[in-house]
């Protein structure tokens, strides 16, 4: 990380230091299938999102309060958030939407989160809307999102898995195209780009055969403000941009 990127002054003057990934070494890729130990919401009503949104939300609510309608909900989802690069960028785009980003390797998570709270202090009163958690998001999807919840979702180059006994393990599939359409509202977007020209066909195969979803139209995407994060908001983007690389893109709504 470069010294601009580990170290910010805050809005007090103070300077304030950003984690270093050097420092929060992990895995590039786990196995979504494997045990993990984490804490699981039994239901999306059961996650108290005060801790990852405090600006949000007011603490001296009572309990029945809690239940109220008017509670903002998280509307935008990164499977694979990685370490957050999207999120990141996503935020002043779209101040009042909380948005939460979905990662299975803890370390990878624990710098998201230290990443976000170091730039909510050198920020004062930005990045309070981005947040994440740890879990599997292909096992456990809908423990954390009510029907139609969600207006976009996005999987930024995800692991291809190339062996074909591995592809169940792809975080996009027909089985769980399924759980994606759940969550997603009526005209929901889900966002998806990838390295691996092989990866990317089976993606958009994936989507094209499903009954609900539709590819957005070129139209759509040129006035789409998100679209051009795809290829360049994450780490690996970045890399992939680097290294002169093409990059394959996906993306569909309901």
């Amino acid at each position: 990380m470069s010294r601009k990127d580990s170290k910010t002054t805050g809005g007090n003057g103070q300077s304030v230091r950003l984690p270093r990934k050097r420092f929060y070494r992990a895995r590039a890729h786990s196995n979504p299938l494997s045990d993990s130990h984490f804490p699981i919401p039994i239901s999306p009503s059961d996650i108290d999102y005060s801790h990852h949104y405090p600006r949000f939300f007011d603490s001296k609510h009572d309990e029945h309060d809690k239940g109220v309608m008017c509670l903002p909900k998280v509307r935008f989802a990164d499977i694979g958030c990685g370490f957050g690069g999207l999120l990141v960028k996503l935020s002043p785009l779209f101040p009042e939407t909380l948005m939460i980003g979905m990662e299975l390797r803890d370390k990878v998570t624990e710098y998201v989160k230290e990443r976000i709270l170091a730039l909510r202090a050198s920020n004062p009163g930005q990045y309070d809307n981005i947040s994440v958690v740890r879990t599997n998001s292909m096992k456990y999807l809908p423990n954390y999102f009510c029907k139609g919840q969600l207006s976009k979702m996005f999987s930024l180059f995800p692991d291809p898995h190339f062996k074909e006994k591995n592809h169940r393990r792809r975080v996009i599939s027909p089985q769980l195209l399924d759980e994606y359409a759940f969550a997603l509202e009526v005209g929901g977007i889900i966002y998806t780009i990838t390295d691996v020209e092989e990866l990317g066909d089976w993606m958009k195969s994936c989507m094209e055969s499903h009954p609900l979803f539709i590819a957005v139209s070129d139209e759509e995407l040129e006035a789409d403000p998100v679209v051009r994060l795809l290829s360049c908001a994450t780490e690996e983007g970045q890399k992939v941009a680097r290294n002169g690389g093409r990059t394959f893109r996906a993306v569909y709504n309901i």
